[in-house]
């Protein structure tokens, strides 16, 4: 079986295609990875690179993009609607096949140590790579975000793992570490209401609001406006698709919207998607149309792309959508 690293770093930049397509060809040049999807989102200015490979390749990979970052995007003047503390502002590593989690840990501990140490960079290590559980979760790390972080870093207990001990002006911070596949997942709502976006999103995320819990485990989100679309989303990080599918969210997220008086207009996955997501929205859907559950892959497929409404924003094409197509 192959040794396979899926590696997904998320860059403060998703305006400028230039310095986007910059970071990708780091990526592409490499040695034994295959670049597999660059999604950047403008209103978000964020841009999600998706490649796969051999771990050494990868670790050489992400170094080089997380390098070319630091030199092009200027933390100082960056905006965007979605939360970040450095130019590279996380990357994890994914087992695909072949390598087991443990392995992964230590592939990411090299590249966090690499970047601290060779570029200057405070990195901090997330998810699986950090012993100390009280600061795995990104959400809690990259609180303050970067306008924050000159102080935070400098509190007892934010000490970075790797790289010096004051925050990168240019460059902030960067958090690195291994983690199982995390689906990023957006829904487009039917309203321009900001307030009310949270409010779903506060219902259905796992940490809930206030101290009442949602109704959803393994599920982080946000509400906030997309210019682009002219409509207000919830914006979510699904960090265990087998516990709580993608179907699940849509149905909680829909059940949520109408309390509110709004409904789903669209919904949109950023990155890439492992194929058994769909294939259990396709079955979901047809179960509720009162068909069949079990029908041909591309047919669960296509079901699950109409029931999601993932081709409402735009188009929608598995075949460089599924990691699993891309991969083979």
């Amino acid at each position: 079986m192959k040794r396979i690293i899926e590696c997904v770093p998320n860059f403060s930049e998703g305006i400028n295609t230039g310095v986007i397509n910059a970071m990708a060809n780091e990526i592409a040049g490499t040695t034994g990875v295959k670049l597999l999807n660059v999604d950047p989102g403008k209103d978000a200015n964020r841009t999600v690179i998706t490649f796969a490979g051999e771990p050494e390749g990868v670790i050489e990979a992400a170094f080089l993009a997380i390098k070319k970052a630091g030199e092009l995007i200027d933390m100082r003047t960056q905006k965007g609607e979605h939360p970040r503390m450095g130019a590279t502002d996380v990357c994890p590593l994914v087992p695909v096949s072949g390598v087991t989690m443990q392995e992964v840990v230590g592939y990411a501990a090299r590249l966090a140590e690499r970047v601290g140490n060779e570029l200057g960079i405070p990195v901090y290590l997330y998810e699986e790579s950090q012993p100390n559980k009280s600061r795995s979760d990104l959400a809690i790390i990259r609180s303050g975000e970067y306008e924050g972080f000159f102080s935070k870093i400098k509190q007892p207990g934010w000490q970075p793992d790797f790289g010096p001990l004051e925050l990168d002006v240019k460059r902030g911070a960067t958090v690195i570490g291994a983690r199982n596949y995390l689906v990023a997942y957006n829904i487009t709502l039917d309203t321009t209401s900001v307030p009310v976006a949270n409010a779903i999103a506060y219902a259905v995320r796992q940490r809930g609001h206030k101290g009442v819990p949602g109704a959803l485990k393994f599920v982080k989100a946000i509400g906030w406006y997309m210019e682009e679309y002219g409509a207000a989303q919830v914006s979510m990080n699904l960090t265990n698709i087998s516990q709580t599918p993608v179907h699940t969210v849509f149905e909680e997220v829909k059940a949520q919207a109408a309390k509110h008086g709004t409904s789903l207009t669209g919904s949109e996955l950023i990155g890439l998607v492992p194929l058994n997501a769909l294939l259990q929205a396709g079955s979901f859907s047809r179960a509720q149309q009162g068909l069949q559950p079990d029908a041909a892959e591309s047919e669960l497929v296509y079901t699950a792309v109409k029931y999601l409404k993932l081709d409402a924003l735009g188009e929608f094409d598995p075949q460089k959508r599924v990691i699993e197509y891309l991969l083979n």
